[in-house]
């Protein structure tokens, strides 16, 4: 007999990173002996790194195998229809002290075609920026193939990438084919696809400890490009309080911003799991009789099963997210 499902949270699973810092575990009280936290994976069901519940009954317990055992329950009757035993999500926390690689992400169809995987569209929520920090995020003029290949080649492509001013708050959806990087002094949260696949076109020149240069993917990278998006990467959004305010709704996932100051109840006729993740203040998520706190730089995950739950706080930012 399978034990009843509650709002769950998982043990974070942090990534050392040759780009990463200390905030994670000064501003989101990850702890870690690691030196340089670049991520914090928060729900994961990527092979190799996949979550543990860490707290109630189920406590120990990997993601993959709640899935296993609950199916629908879990995830939703049309998710576990389309993803069947792997959660479609990765939600992760990134601190960037030093500026990223230059990158992209392949759609769907290369994705499975290439690494038997999902593509892997993103959106970035900023939740610290240091003064003068900046996103790149798409091309600054129209591109073609040609002249992008002609830039990477003369070592000249921060000439032609757009550069963008970033402050807390301020929110990105980054599509399959777009070129992109975190800057430095930018930590946000990031929603994605469960992948793990980038191809990084330009890594500053730098090298690890031992000199050597991170591996490059220009050969893959090319024909994953779309170099016709229009700049539509910047989220606009609302800030009513007590109430889910869109952020972004695509194919992948759907994302909202709620700040709560009181006792807010939820009912889910979704479908679908839904994942908090506390980006501000902390509140307390109660469903079948069972209470959780839910703290600045904490995820939680309510299994779709669960019809009505309650999110209450004096005061609270969340992103509220579903498939």
């Amino acid at each position: 007999m399978h034990k009843t499902l509650y709002p769950l949270k998982f043990t974070p699973i942090l990534k050392d990173k040759i780009w990463g810092g200390t905030k994670l575990k000064t501003l989101l009280n990850k702890a870690s002996d690691l030196p340089n936290i670049g991520e914090s994976w928060e729900i994961s069901d990527v092979e190799g790194d996949v979550s543990i519940v860490s707290n109630g009954d189920l406590k120990g317990q990997p993601l993959k195998h709640l899935l296993e055992t609950y199916k629908d329950q879990l995830i939703g009757g049309k998710n576990y229809k389309i993803f069947g035993n792997k959660f479609p999500l990765l939600i992760k926390f990134i601190d960037a002290k030093e500026d990223l690689s230059i990158q992209l992400h392949p759609n769907d169809e290369l994705a499975a075609k290439r690494h038997n995987s999902f593509g892997k569209t993103e959106m970035w929520y900023t939740l610290q920026a240091d003064e003068g920090s900046n996103l790149i995020v798409g091309f600054n003029q129209d591109m073609t193939p040609e002249k992008y290949l002609s830039h990477l080649e003369n070592k000249t492509l921060t000439e032609i990438v757009n550069f963008d001013k970033v402050k807390e708050g301020d929110t990105y959806f980054i599509e399959v084919g777009r070129i992109h990087a975190i800057g430095a002094g930018v930590m946000v949260a990031e929603i994605q696809q469960t992948s793990d696949i980038t191809y990084r076109v330009y890594d500053w020149d730098r090298v690890d400890d031992e000199g050597n240069e991170r591996e490059l993917h220009n050969d893959l990278a090319i024909d994953a490009f779309d170099f016709n998006m229009p700049d539509n990467f910047r989220v606009n959004y609302s800030k009513e309080k007590n109430q889910s305010n869109q952020m972004v709704s695509c194919p992948y996932f759907t994302t909202n911003y709620i700040e709560v100051n009181g006792l807010l109840k939820k009912e889910n006729n979704k479908d679908s799991f839904f994942i908090y993740i506390c980006v501000e203040g902390s509140a307390i998520i109660t469903a079948n009789g069972i209470s959780e706190d839910l703290k600045k730089g904490e995820t939680l995950l309510i299994p779709a099963a669960l019809e009505h739950y309650e999110i209450n706080s004096k005061k609270a930012t969340l992103l509220e997210v579903y498939v």
